[in-house]
């Protein structure tokens, strides 16, 4: 019963986790967007594992929610550097 619920949600996981990096990485306008995706994927996996626990689904579950924490703290550092003042000369 519980292999049901891991055979429904390994591949839009995997899909999100492929396609948000590649869309995360290739489109630096539509991050934020992009991270409200992959968090929301994560809370139906999360709902998933609920209903039906199994190690293999908490494990693609820890995998994809290594990879939405990555990309959201570069997309936090990344942030702060374009708001940092840019320097000009005063003539």
């Amino acid at each position: 019963m519980s292999q049901e619920m891991l055979n429904v949600l390994a591949l839009p996981l995997l899909f999100s986790v492929l396609g948000g990096s590649y869309a995360y990485l290739r489109f630096p306008d539509r991050r934020p967007n992009v991270l409200l995706t992959l968090i929301l994927f994560q809370l139906v996996g999360g709902y998933g594992y609920s209903t039906q626990p199994s190690s293999a689904l908490f494990s693609l579950l820890a995998l994809h929610g290594l990879v939405v924490l990555t990309l959201l703290l570069h997309g936090l550092q990344s942030s702060q550097l374009e708001l940092l003042p840019e320097r000009t000369k005063r003539d």
